[in-house]
């Protein structure tokens, strides 16, 4: 058990200075021991739904040590749990990336491996972005069956448009897989029937789908109007500009926006080359790109996403949320993480005044200190 007294402790939207004592759990709001600097602010741990890799490692590289690397690399951002996200490869790959982490799940020395985010097959060619178009598949249950591992896959990116997507949602759903609407060209009707069938989440929001149009909305217009759809977003400012995030967080409802970092191998590195699913990635100036220029994921730190939602106006309270309780929620984890109460998980990071993590802890445990 530890305990510490006198913090300034992110609690249900508002900062609140108190002690804290856990052990595997947060126990009491009470506690003796350690008494925080006053620049510092513990929040709880962030949540990343859609990471790639970082460090020098991928999901797709399908081993513990690139798992456990990743996992390592995200605490040192604040992030506690993570869903490892895999990308368009072929069934092999894809099968060998998911087997990966549901062996490695339990086993990770930094943020807890909660499962498999797939961001393809089932994607758009029209909006793939930096997946390879060769590797693309039609919606197919029984391919879903075949990639699930032990029940690994927590959510599924799927382009809604195409024939035979609602099938697949509903099969997904069945299954208890969260889904969102990605990498498409649907049009709102489109995303209107996959909500119908299950689908309730919006993969990387403005990016990779078709635009907001006064006569067809299409996807990111569904992902502004619906209140239903939780609305993932890259807030580097660079995937989508700061006017646009500002859009987003005065249409959304406040639990449904949720930050990801969507990084790749390349987080962490610095600038220089890397490789995204067999293609070559180049990295400049916190900005990931494949050689025509398509932007390939992300080197984004989580920490980092929550003070650029701050410094473009954004209040504390609604960054912070976004990368911890609607996350939660979203994935129907929000019972046991994704804020500071008693008898959750007690996963929590400290930050200082400028949001740079000084320390982080998941289950107790301290799994990085500055």
């Amino acid at each position: 058990m530890s305990a510490f007294k006198a913090a300034k402790i992110y609690i249900d939207g508002k900062i609140v200075t108190c002690g804290l004592t856990f052990s595997e759990r947060f126990l009491s709001l009470e506690g003796e021991g350690e008494i925080f600097p006053e620049r510092l602010l513990v929040l709880p741990g962030f949540i990343d739904e859609h990471i790639h890799g970082a460090g020098g490692a991928d999901a797709m590289d399908g081993t513990y040590e690139a798992l456990d690397t990743i996992s390592c690399t995200l605490a040192a951002e604040g992030t506690c749990s993570f869903l490892a996200t895999t990308m368009t490869q072929t069934e092999a790959q894809t099968v060998a990336a998911v087997n990966a982490v549901y062996k490695t799940m339990g086993k990770e020395h930094g943020a807890r491996l909660m499962g498999a985010h797939l961001e393809g097959p089932f994607i758009s060619p029209k909006f793939c972005g930096a997946q390879p178009e060769e590797c693309i598949l039609p919606p197919d249950p029984a391919l879903l069956e075949r990639l699930l591992a032990g029940r690994a896959v927590k959510m599924l990116t799927v382009a809604p448009e195409r024939e035979g997507a609602e099938a697949l949602i509903r099969c997904a759903r069945e299954k208890g897989i969260v889904v969102s609407v990605g990498h498409t060209a649907a049009k709102y009707s489109d995303v209107a029937a996959a909500m119908e069938a299950g689908a309730d989440h919006v993969t990387h929001t403005f990016n990779a789908q078709s635009p907001l149009h006064h006569r067809e909305i299409g996807t990111v217009g569904a992902a502004l109007l619906e209140d239903g759809l939780y609305t993932e977003l890259i807030a580097d400012t660079i995937h989508v500009s700061p006017p646009a995030i500002r859009l987003l967080f005065k249409c959304k409802p406040r639990g449904k926006r949720v930050l990801i970092t969507d990084a790749i191998r390349a987080k962490g590195l610095g600038d220089g080359e890397s490789e995204l699913g067999g293609q070559k990635v180049f990295v400049k100036g916190g900005e990931a790109r494949l050689a025509d220029g398509t932007l390939a994921g992300s080197v984004l730190r989580m920490n980092r996403a929550v003070k650029n939602l701050i410094d473009i106006g954004i209040p504390l309270s609604e960054a912070v949320d976004a990368a911890t309780v609607n996350p939660a929620r979203g994935l129907g984890i929000d019972g046991d993480c994704g804020s500071i109460a008693l008898g959750k998980r007690a996963d929590f990071t400290v930050v200082d005044e400028n949001f740079d993590v000084v320390t982080t802890v998941v289950g107790g445990k301290t799994v990085y200190r500055k």
